[in-house]
């Protein structure tokens, strides 16, 4: 099964931060957290676990968004 796209770790992770009280330096931290929802839910909903790239493991924190929290 697919894993969760970009779009859908990105909204969480923004999310996660809002409701962190925006805390500055977390965004990677944040980032695979939500990653790792994403994947736990999916694996309870009797889905394959796997990353965004169809793989099992993390993904890497998208090179483009380094820097931007």
């Amino acid at each position: 099964m697919r894993g969760p796209t970009e779009q859908e770790i990105r909204t969480r992770a923004y999310e996660l931060w809002k409701d962190a009280g925006e805390p500055p330096g977390k965004m990677d931290q944040l980032w695979y957290q939500a990653e790792k929802e994403l994947l736990a839910r999916r694996a309870t909903n009797g889905e394959a676990p796997c990353d965004i790239n169809g793989r099992n493991g993390p993904s890497t924190y998208p090179e483009r968004l380094r820097g931007v929290h």
